[in-house]
């Protein structure tokens, strides 16, 4: 059922809490991964986590699945589609089609890798059903290159083609090969197939490792005991941007700066990423290149930005650059690298000569921040509700923090009360907080004060987005408004158009 068009009168207490349920779960959906944050453990992250995923599951089945639409994390959307897959007989015919069309249409956007780690995981669960079956018979098919799948990702396309099934006869063809190859390996002198042959030939031929995807080369190299600076030399040509960025930052580590490398391609660089390689980089490093590492930001941000660059008028940004903002060991400097990326990103989206970004720390110069400091949010957010040079305040202020207001505690929270209730009542200044860190202990990300809207972040690159839904949060809007939201993402997502029967709620 398609929930109302407007918000009305008669909504219950009962649809405001499953509004608020919903919001919660995709603030925690974007931004948690189950790893280590700056202030909670691993398995913190993870119990928390599980129980998110239960609790709305249980309760709100068709939100859930609905969630698969929305920008969230690789790490949430493969759980709820296993969460979905596993406890497919509480769904109801009906659920189920729509339910089946959203997992076909996240998997196609998964990284390979995560879709054959995820098909591991429903096999050791016994999740074997028709449905299961087909979903990965389907994207198996729409893989462009079996064959190079079965050398790349060889483990997982075999425990995928054994838990389904997947017929592959003896004889010629391409699906007869990668059988041969993946259970009958040895019995064929040759393969057709030219990255299995190179494969075969690898085991003997240092020539065969220029055909094979470099992570596989990788091994071969070692095996045939071939020089790393060589190995990488040759490589080079067929290495993804994450490999040749992963290659500079090994490198780096071991400190060998005379060793030959793989350029990395700043230009076709994501934001946010880009925003994390900078950050890897020394502070002379940084300012040697200063150029060029804020030229690719400012390009990558234009990017981003879309037609919705220049479009949001005066934008004013506090910036969290604070001690916290390191992160952790599994996610290293990912809180700054957000704030970085967010920068450049809202400079982007102002009017032009209309942008002002102040962090915490007090820095003037984006390029050399580091995590640092305690987090005066107060302070900054007052600094930045400051008129202008023309004496107009700001159409847009963006927060940029973990919201952890620690110097002085709950200043941020009172400065931006008094603003609305005093200064604001008519809301001129549209006040977004985004959070790039799931806190586990409140099932949320952390929020600076009722009434302002907060949305849960973990690329840059999705702030437009993401600023729509945070919109939800801040209690002017209804639940019917969030679930027709939803329908709306929904019926672009899976490319069927807005229909009557496609809601998401019931």
């Amino acid at each position: 059922m398609n929930a109302p068009e407007t918000v009305r009168a008669s909504d219950t207490f009962a649809d405001l809490v499953a509004a608020e349920d919903v919001l919660l779960f995709v603030n925690a959906a974007i931004t948690a991964t189950g790893q280590r944050e700056f202030r909670s453990a691993a398995a913190d992250q993870q119990l928390s986590l599980d129980f998110l995923h239960t609790y709305v599951r249980v309760n709100y089945r068709r939100v859930y699945a609905a969630s698969l639409a929305l920008d969230i994390n690789h790490h949430n959307a493969a759980l709820i589609v296993r969460r979905l897959l596993e406890t497919a007989g509480e769904a109801s015919p009906g659920e189920r089609r729509t339910e089946g069309r959203l997992i076909a249409a996240r998997l196609a956007l998964l990284p390979p890798p995560r879709v054959y780690r995820l098909f591991g995981e429903l096999r050791r669960a016994g999740v074997n059903n028709r449905r299961t079956r087909a979903i990965v018979r389907e994207w198996l098919a729409a893989r462009p290159d079996l064959g190079h799948d079965a050398v790349k990702y060889r483990a997982g396309l075999k425990r995928a083609a054994r838990h389904i099934h997947l017929p592959c006869p003896e004889g010629s063809g391409p699906l007869s090969e990668v059988g041969e190859f993946l259970f009958r390996p040895g019995r064929l002198p040759r393969y057709e197939h030219g990255m299995l042959d190179a494969w075969r030939r690898a085991h003997y031929e240092q020539g065969a490792l220029a055909e094979l995807p470099f992570t596989v080369a990788e091994g071969f190299a070692a095996k045939h005991g071939m020089k790393r600076e060589v190995f990488l030399k040759r490589a080079a040509p067929r290495m993804t941007r994450l490999e040749r960025l992963r290659t500079q930052e090994m490198r780096a580590a071991v400190r060998r700066p005379n060793a030959p490398s793989a350029e990395v391609d700043l230009t076709v660089m994501p934001l946010t990423r880009l925003a994390l390689y900078v950050l890897s980089l020394g502070f002379e490093q940084r300012a040697e290149r200063r150029a060029e590492l804020s030229g690719a930001l400012r390009a990558a941000a234009r990017r981003a930005t879309g037609a919705h660059a220049g479009s949001w008028g005066r934008v004013h940004a506090v910036l969290d650059d604070s001690f916290s903002s390191s992160g952790s060991g599994q996610k290293r400097r990912r809180p700054l690298a957000v704030a970085l990326a967010c920068h450049h990103l809202l400079e982007a989206l102002a009017a032009p000569g209309a942008y002002r970004g102040l962090w915490t720390s007090g820095a003037g110069d984006a390029l050399l921040v580091r995590p640092w400091g305690p987090t005066p949010l107060g302070m900054r957010v007052l600094d930045a509700l400051e008129p202008g040079p023309d004496g107009a305040a700001p159409d847009r202020l963006v927060i940029v923090s973990d919201g952890w207001d620690n110097a002085p505690a709950g200043l941020a929270g009172e400065v931006l009360r008094v603003w609305r209730r005093r200064l604001d009542p008519e809301r001129r200044t549209a006040v977004v907080h985004v959070n790039p860190v799931y806190d586990a202990e409140g099932f949320d990300v952390r929020r600076l004060a009722a009434g302002v809207a907060t949305a849960g972040i973990r690329d840059a690159e999705d702030l437009p987005a993401l600023v729509e839904i945070a919109r939800f949060a801040e209690g002017r809007t209804g639940p019917a408004e969030l679930y027709a939201y939803l329908d709306r993402r929904v019926a672009r997502f899976t490319g069927e158009g807005e229909r009557e029967g496609v809601g998401v709620v019931a």
